[in-house]
Formats: C-alpha cells, structure tokens, sequence
C-alpha cells in the first residue's frame, strides 16, 4: 500500500496489511474520527477496510462526524465554506442514510439548520442531521437517536 499525503507526497504505509488486519479484527470496538470526509473514505477503500468492516459482525463501528459520514451509500460535503456548493459522493453503505453532523455548531456555519435542510433535499435517502450532543446507533439495521441535544430526520 501507498499513501499519498495532502501536498501529493508519496510514502509507503507504515504498518503492514497482515499486520493491521489482525488487530482490526480482533477489536471489540473501532473509534474513527473525523476530518476530511473524502480523504477518509478513499484510505478506508484504498486499505483495504471499508472491505473489511461489513465482516466484523460484532465489532463496534463508532464514528464522529467525518467517521460517520463514511458510512452513508451517500454523503455531501461544503468543506466549512458555506458559500462553496454542496458536493455529494458515494460512501462506503454501510448504513442506509446520511448524516450531517455538527447541527447549529458555532464553528460549523455552514451546518445551521437553514443550510442542513437545503442540502438534505439534495441527498436521496434519508438524512439525519444531530448536534455533537447527538448520536446514532444502529444495530441490524434499526437506527436508535440518543440526544441530550437537537436533531431532524429529512426524508424524500
């Protein structure tokens, strides 16, 4: 494997495939944070582990924000400009909606409940967007929303 650093640089991966599998695989539990979105979900495909994850039965997937927006069959994405377009890709599927994090955050202007609902109607499926007080847990397919916070379920 190869990876490719933001200015372009190439180096080779620093763990090996055998390596990394085995620790996956034998965790109770996979923490995977956020950033940028696409970056994220092209190193999960060009790993191996968006492969990987669909077998891991009984692992705990946790994701914030950009770590769950991964695992939508969709996600869009404004890169915190919110005069940028809205830009929409394909996820990894392993959920079957997409999310929007960081609702009516200070930092995230382009998350206000306002930009979330015009985006949302650009995403064809089901779309939740949760506050960072707000999560998601999905178990066999049925989506439970634990919130001391705010959130909103669009819907086509």
């Amino acid at each position: 494997m190869e990876v490719v650093g933001r200015a372009g640089t190439h180096r080779p991966a620093s763990i090996k495939k055998e390596v990394w599998i085995a620790a996956v695989q034998a965790a109770d539990a996979l923490l995977v944070f956020g950033g940028d979105v696409w970056y994220l979900c092209h190193w999960m495909r060009e790993s191996g582990l968006a492969n990987l994850l669909p077998l891991l039965r009984e692992t705990v997937y946790v994701g914030v924000s950009a770590g769950s927006m991964v695992t939508a069959p969709i996600f869009g994405e404004t890169y915190n400009n919110p005069q940028t377009p809205f830009v929409i890709d394909q996820g990894l599927g392993l959920v079957d909606f997409a999310l929007l994090p960081h609702l009516d955050h200070e930092d995230h202007p382009e998350s206000s409940t306002t930009k979330v609902e015009k985006m949302a109607a650009e995403v064809p499926v089901p779309t939740y967007a949760i506050d960072d007080e707000t999560a998601l847990k999905v178990v066999n397919g049925t989506v439970e929303v634990i919130s001391d916070g705010h959130w909103k379920r669009f819907t086509q």
